[in-house]
Protein backbone atom coordinates (compact mmCIF):
# COMPACT_ATOMS: atom_id res chain seq x y z
CA UNK A 1 0.00 0.00 0.00
CA UNK A 2 0.97 3.65 -0.14
CA UNK A 3 2.98 4.85 2.83
CA UNK A 4 3.46 8.48 3.83
CA UNK A 5 4.29 10.41 6.96
CA UNK A 6 1.72 12.70 8.53
CA UNK A 7 -1.90 13.31 7.72
CA UNK A 8 -3.18 12.21 4.30
CA UNK A 9 -5.31 15.34 3.84
CA UNK A 10 -2.38 17.62 4.75
CA UNK A 11 -0.12 15.73 2.34
CA UNK A 12 -2.49 16.20 -0.61
CA UNK A 13 -3.19 19.87 0.25
CA UNK A 14 0.50 20.61 -0.28
CA UNK A 15 0.10 19.64 -3.95
CA UNK A 16 1.64 16.17 -3.89
CA UNK A 17 0.16 13.61 -6.23
CA UNK A 18 -0.61 10.29 -4.63
CA UNK A 19 -1.71 6.92 -5.88
CA UNK A 20 -5.10 5.98 -4.59
CA UNK A 21 -6.73 2.58 -4.46
CA UNK A 22 -10.48 2.40 -5.06
CA UNK A 23 -12.65 -0.61 -4.26
CA UNK A 24 -15.87 -0.68 -6.25
CA UNK A 25 -18.72 -3.16 -5.83
CA UNK A 26 -20.88 -3.45 -8.92
CA UNK A 27 -23.56 -5.61 -10.47
CA UNK A 28 -22.28 -8.07 -13.11
CA UNK A 29 -23.59 -6.42 -16.26
CA UNK A 30 -22.08 -6.11 -19.74
CA UNK A 31 -20.25 -2.81 -20.27
CA UNK A 32 -19.62 -1.94 -16.60
CA UNK A 33 -15.85 -2.12 -17.04
CA UNK A 34 -15.98 0.26 -20.01
CA UNK A 35 -18.15 2.74 -18.12
CA UNK A 36 -15.83 2.72 -15.08
CA UNK A 37 -12.66 3.06 -17.14
CA UNK A 38 -14.23 5.66 -19.43
CA UNK A 39 -15.26 7.84 -16.52
CA UNK A 40 -11.69 7.90 -15.17
CA UNK A 41 -10.25 8.44 -18.66
CA UNK A 42 -12.54 11.44 -19.26
CA UNK A 43 -11.09 13.04 -16.13
CA UNK A 44 -7.65 12.81 -17.77
CA UNK A 45 -6.15 10.16 -15.50
CA UNK A 46 -4.46 6.91 -16.33
CA UNK A 47 -5.41 3.70 -14.59
CA UNK A 48 -2.21 2.20 -13.21
CA UNK A 49 -3.85 -1.05 -12.17
CA UNK A 50 -7.28 -2.59 -12.63
CA UNK A 51 -8.44 -5.95 -11.32
CA UNK A 52 -11.93 -7.34 -11.32
CA UNK A 53 -13.37 -10.52 -9.92
CA UNK A 54 -16.57 -12.01 -8.58
CA UNK A 55 -17.30 -11.63 -4.89
CA UNK A 56 -18.92 -14.04 -2.45
CA UNK A 57 -22.28 -12.44 -3.38
CA UNK A 58 -24.02 -13.84 -6.47
CA UNK A 59 -24.08 -11.35 -9.36
CA UNK A 60 -21.66 -8.87 -7.70
CA UNK A 61 -18.08 -8.08 -8.76
CA UNK A 62 -15.33 -6.11 -7.04
CA UNK A 63 -13.16 -3.77 -9.08
CA UNK A 64 -9.86 -2.64 -7.57
CA UNK A 65 -8.54 0.40 -9.42
CA UNK A 66 -5.30 2.31 -8.74
CA UNK A 67 -4.87 5.82 -10.15
CA UNK A 68 -2.51 8.72 -9.46
CA UNK A 69 -3.80 12.23 -8.97
CA UNK A 70 -4.89 14.86 -6.50
CA UNK A 71 -7.37 14.42 -3.65
CA UNK A 72 -9.95 16.77 -5.15
CA UNK A 73 -10.05 14.66 -8.31
CA UNK A 74 -10.39 11.43 -6.31
CA UNK A 75 -13.46 12.77 -4.56
CA UNK A 76 -14.98 13.85 -7.90
CA UNK A 77 -14.26 10.44 -9.41
CA UNK A 78 -15.76 8.67 -6.38
CA UNK A 79 -18.96 10.73 -6.62
CA UNK A 80 -19.26 10.17 -10.38
CA UNK A 81 -18.68 6.42 -10.01
CA UNK A 82 -21.42 6.25 -7.38
CA UNK A 83 -23.86 7.71 -9.93
CA UNK A 84 -23.45 4.77 -12.31
CA UNK A 85 -26.55 2.58 -12.13
CA UNK A 86 -24.74 -0.74 -11.61
CA UNK A 87 -22.39 0.58 -8.91
CA UNK A 88 -23.33 -0.47 -5.39
CA UNK A 89 -20.42 0.97 -3.38
CA UNK A 90 -17.27 3.02 -4.01
CA UNK A 91 -14.52 3.29 -1.39
CA UNK A 92 -11.19 5.10 -1.55
CA UNK A 93 -9.18 2.60 0.51
CA UNK A 94 -6.12 4.84 0.60
CA UNK A 95 -8.04 7.68 2.21
CA UNK A 96 -9.99 5.44 4.60
CA UNK A 97 -6.91 3.99 6.27
CA UNK A 98 -4.94 0.78 6.29
CA UNK A 99 -5.66 -1.92 3.76
CA UNK A 100 -4.23 -5.21 2.60
CA UNK A 101 -3.00 -5.35 -0.98
CA UNK A 102 -1.59 -8.14 -3.10
CA UNK A 103 -0.15 -8.34 -6.57
CA UNK A 104 0.54 -11.54 -8.48
CA UNK A 105 3.36 -11.97 -10.94
CA UNK A 106 4.66 -14.87 -12.98
CA UNK A 107 8.34 -14.72 -13.87
CA UNK A 108 10.27 -17.05 -16.16
CA UNK A 109 13.98 -17.09 -15.29
CA UNK A 110 16.91 -18.74 -17.05
CA UNK A 111 17.88 -21.75 -14.95
CA UNK A 112 20.28 -24.18 -16.60
CA UNK A 113 21.18 -27.11 -14.36
CA UNK A 114 24.35 -25.50 -12.99
CA UNK A 115 22.48 -22.31 -11.96
CA UNK A 116 19.18 -23.90 -10.88
CA UNK A 117 20.02 -24.23 -7.15
CA UNK A 118 20.89 -20.52 -7.00
CA UNK A 119 17.69 -19.50 -8.77
CA UNK A 120 15.60 -21.71 -6.46
CA UNK A 121 17.40 -20.34 -3.39
CA UNK A 122 16.60 -16.78 -4.52
CA UNK A 123 13.00 -17.83 -5.11
CA UNK A 124 12.76 -19.21 -1.58
CA UNK A 125 13.89 -15.88 -0.11
CA UNK A 126 10.85 -14.24 -1.72
CA UNK A 127 8.57 -17.21 -1.01
CA UNK A 128 8.00 -17.80 -4.70
CA UNK A 129 6.23 -20.93 -5.81
CA UNK A 130 7.59 -22.91 -8.78
CA UNK A 131 4.74 -23.42 -11.23
CA UNK A 132 6.67 -24.75 -14.25
CA UNK A 133 10.07 -26.31 -14.78
CA UNK A 134 11.85 -26.75 -18.08
CA UNK A 135 15.31 -27.82 -19.20
CA UNK A 136 16.62 -24.24 -19.29
CA UNK A 137 14.12 -22.17 -17.31
CA UNK A 138 11.90 -22.03 -14.23
CA UNK A 139 8.58 -20.19 -14.04
CA UNK A 140 7.64 -18.93 -10.60
CA UNK A 141 4.63 -17.29 -8.99
CA UNK A 142 5.34 -14.30 -6.76
CA UNK A 143 2.67 -12.67 -4.58
CA UNK A 144 2.93 -9.71 -2.25
CA UNK A 145 2.85 -5.94 -2.23
CA UNK A 146 4.32 -4.03 -5.14
CA UNK A 147 7.61 -3.43 -3.30
CA UNK A 148 8.16 -7.16 -2.80
CA UNK A 149 7.50 -7.91 -6.47
CA UNK A 150 9.92 -5.19 -7.59
CA UNK A 151 12.64 -6.46 -5.21
CA UNK A 152 12.10 -10.02 -6.42
CA UNK A 153 12.46 -9.00 -10.07
CA UNK A 154 15.70 -7.17 -9.23
CA UNK A 155 17.03 -10.30 -7.51
CA UNK A 156 16.28 -12.44 -10.59
CA UNK A 157 17.85 -10.03 -13.12
CA UNK A 158 21.41 -11.41 -12.78
CA UNK A 159 20.15 -14.89 -13.80
CA UNK A 160 18.27 -13.55 -16.82
CA UNK A 161 14.55 -12.86 -16.82
CA UNK A 162 12.99 -14.33 -19.96
CA UNK A 163 9.37 -13.24 -19.47
CA UNK A 164 7.10 -11.69 -16.88
CA UNK A 165 3.42 -10.97 -16.50
CA UNK A 166 1.66 -9.30 -13.58
CA UNK A 167 -1.89 -8.93 -12.37
CA UNK A 168 -3.33 -5.71 -11.14
CA UNK A 169 -3.61 -4.93 -7.48
CA UNK A 170 -6.34 -6.49 -5.36
CA UNK A 171 -7.10 -4.87 -2.01
CA UNK A 172 -9.46 -4.95 0.97
CA UNK A 173 -9.65 -2.69 3.99
CA UNK A 174 -8.07 -4.17 7.09
CA UNK A 175 -10.38 -5.70 9.66
CA UNK A 176 -10.31 -3.78 12.94
CA UNK A 177 -8.38 -0.84 11.50
CA UNK A 178 -11.17 1.07 9.80
CA UNK A 179 -11.45 4.76 10.55
CA UNK A 180 -14.76 4.53 12.39
CA UNK A 181 -15.26 8.30 12.47
CA UNK A 182 -16.22 8.31 8.79
CA UNK A 183 -18.59 5.31 8.77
Amino acid sequence: SVFFFGDYDDYTKRGFKMKSTFSILSEDNPGVLMRLAGLIYRRGYNIESLSVGRTNREGISRFTIVIEGEESVYEQIRKQLEKLIEVIEVRNLTKEGKFVERWLSLVKVKAPLEMRPHVVQTAEIFRCRVVDLGAEAITMEVTGDQGKLEACMEAFKPYGILETVASGQVALSRAGFMNTEKH
